[in-house]
């Protein structure tokens, strides 16, 4: 299991976010689920890129935050859902607003992605 070094630092709305957010597939789980995708092998169909191993750190992270639950369905084999939670909820306007900036400036953040 991971065991943090370092303290982080907290000491404003930022780092925060930042905390809670940090990983490269955090913010497409969030949307995906809110999107009724809600399996992690559907997840994992959504974003093929990321291994099962990383997005299952990503969710139990996203889990301990707040920001989903998990529901284990007592079946063979076991079925697993995710759902946002309330808090969970709250980021969704955020996540689209950063998705609708990201869409009006797509060709500038192209060039420089891909430099």
């Amino acid at each position: 299991m991971y065991e943090r070094k370092t303290i982080p630092n907290l000491n404003c709305g930022l780092d925060l976010i930042g905390e809670v957010l940090y990983g490269k597939w955090k913010v497409r789980l969030l949307w995906f689920i809110n999107e009724n995708h809600k399996r992690p092998s559907e997840l994992q169909r959504k974003i093929p890129d990321a291994s099962r191993r990383v997005l299952n750190i990503q969710l139990n992270e996203l889990e301990k935050h707040g920001l989903i639950t998990k529901k284990i369905y007592p079946v063979v084999p076991p079925k697993v859902e995710y759902s946002l939670t309330e808090f969970g909820k709250t980021l969704i306007p955020v996540i689209a607003a950063l998705g609708q900036w990201a869409d009006e400036h797509e060709e500038r953040l192209r060039s420089v992605i891909l430099e």
